[in-house]
């Protein structure tokens, strides 16, 4: 199938590594043109090299979405070094495991600022360029815990969530100017971070990470993680030209793991 984004221009969140990295390969693979986004710029620059070394087309930037000043000065940055964006990628860390009785307000104001805020205000100030272009793909990638929270990810459950009612709502805002919207929901993809959470997850039980893993996997109909490359696949198709009637959509990609229809 023809993904229709060769010349297009994507900016990618968080993009060093893990599934915001695997994302932006997987675009730079169909032809788009890639900025990649994170804080570790060794990381970053080792990652558009890949990238272009086999065939791609990559750059990076350092941007910290924890800082108020960055949504309008990545925007910017975006349009010096793109042109213009035609495929905003809204991906972010996750914040620290915990309760819901365990949120203290100092860490929630910052995380609600990385993992919200500054992803309205970026893509209130990119959706001009889509519109200019009568063409757009917004994706945000949130986590299976806005459908079935996760116990010790109260945090992620509660500020995901948020993302998801705003997606939906933008969705129907932009739809007739050929902007799509929509989620991905990753369940255990294999990644560092995967591996950050099975690892806490062994100390606060006392079990064995390998024992952890395995009782994760048991949970999961197709008993495995998912790998960074499929979940990658699935968002490259939403920001396809094939999927331009697909909009407002929260589409999961965790190997059957939520039971909800």
């Amino acid at each position: 199938m023809d993904f229709g984004l060769n010349g297009r221009r994507a900016l990618v969140l968080s993009s060093s590594r893990g599934l915001g990295l695997g994302i932006a390969t997987a675009l730079a693979a169909e032809g788009a043109e890639v900025l990649l986004t994170g804080r570790d710029e060794a990381a970053l620059a080792e990652a558009a090299a890949t990238i272009t070394a086999a065939g791609g087309k990559a750059s990076w930037v350092s941007a910290d979405l924890s800082d108020p000043a960055t949504p309008a000065a990545l925007a910017a940055k975006a349009r010096e070094v793109l042109g213009s964006v035609d495929i905003l990628v809204n991906n972010t860390g996750g914040p620290p495991p915990g309760g819901v009785q365990a949120m203290e307000p100092g860490v929630l104001a910052a995380q609600a600022q990385a993992m919200v805020f500054s992803v309205i205000e970026l893509t209130n100030i990119l959706l001009a360029d889509m519109k200019a272009a009568g063409w757009g793909r917004v994706l945000t990638v949130a986590s299976s815990g806005v459908e079935q929270p996760i116990p010790t990810l109260a945090m992620s459950n509660t500020l995901r969530s948020a993302l998801r009612g705003w997606s939906k709502t933008l969705s129907g805002e932009v739809a007739a100017d050929g902007i799509t919207v929509n989620m991905l929901l990753p369940g255990r993809i294999h990644t560092a971070r995967v591996d950050q959470l099975d690892a806490a997850a062994a100390g606060r039980t006392g079990k064995d990470i390998e024992a952890v893993r395995s009782a994760s996997r048991a949970t999961i109909p197709m008993g495995r993680y998912g790998t960074v490359e499929e979940f990658a696949a699935a968002a490259a198709f939403l920001c396809s030209a094939p999927a331009s009637y697909v909009t407002g959509v929260t589409l999961r990609c965790d190997g059957g793991a939520i039971r909800s229809v």
